[in-house]
């Protein structure tokens, strides 16, 4: 009997000890846990920096690809300008020669390939997603003036609108070029806007 109550007193006396272990032990696992969830949120978070430096990386080179056709498409545009005949008639002036509408076909054929590719891929993506937008009424409009004015060049149609058609596709260029850069300009506002903010408000 006394040794029962003995093995009975000692297992009260252990026993806080072995709740403080547990405690202890719970604690530990607790702070491994959060140091886990922490780890990844940060990983997380660099993953998403890197996606949107990415995201504006991708940005930025269509911008400067738009620039780029732009300026190219501007150039070309005026010796179209030049050997148009209806710009001439407009400006009272003959400069002629023979073999005119075929350079005049050239060039514009330079301005329609290289400056509206953009709107043609653009509306081979929409007409395939079986949305069409802007990109396919540009197209439409850029490829029904250069078929039309490429057999006026060949002498199967009556007038030619390759003046119309360069100068369609620069306004076009210079439209989605200013668009896309003050899409940008916003978008590096609104990243310097959450620098600004405290990180425990920024998610």
């Amino acid at each position: 009997m006394d040794k029962h109550k003995h093995e009975h007193s000692h297992h009260h006396k252990t026993s806080p000890n072995h709740s403080a272990d547990h405690h202890q032990h719970g604690q530990h696992s607790g702070h491994q846990q959060q140091n886990g969830n922490e780890e990844g949120h940060n990983h997380h978070s660099r993953g998403g920096h890197g996606g949107h430096h990415d995201h504006h990386d991708h940005h930025a080179h269509m911008v400067g690809d738009f620039k780029k056709r732009f300026y190219i498409s501007l150039i070309i545009t005026i010796p179209i300008l030049i050997l148009s005949p209806m710009i001439q008639m407009f400006l009272g002036v003959n400069w002629r020669f023979a073999g005119d509408m075929y350079i005049l076909f050239a060039l514009s054929s330079i301005v329609f390939f290289y400056g509206g590719w953009p709107f043609l891929a653009g509306a081979k993506d929409e007409v395939q997603d079986k949305n069409p937008g802007m990109m396919t009424l540009i197209s439409l409009a850029i490829i029904v003036a250069y078929v039309y004015s490429s057999a006026a060049a060949f002498g199967l149609a009556k007038e030619d609108f390759f003046w119309e058609l360069a100068t369609l596709i620069d306004i076009m260029l210079l439209g989605h070029w200013i668009e896309m850069r003050s899409v940008m300009g916003a978008s590096k506002a609104l990243e310097e806007l959450a620098k600004l903010m405290p990180t425990g408000k920024r998610h």
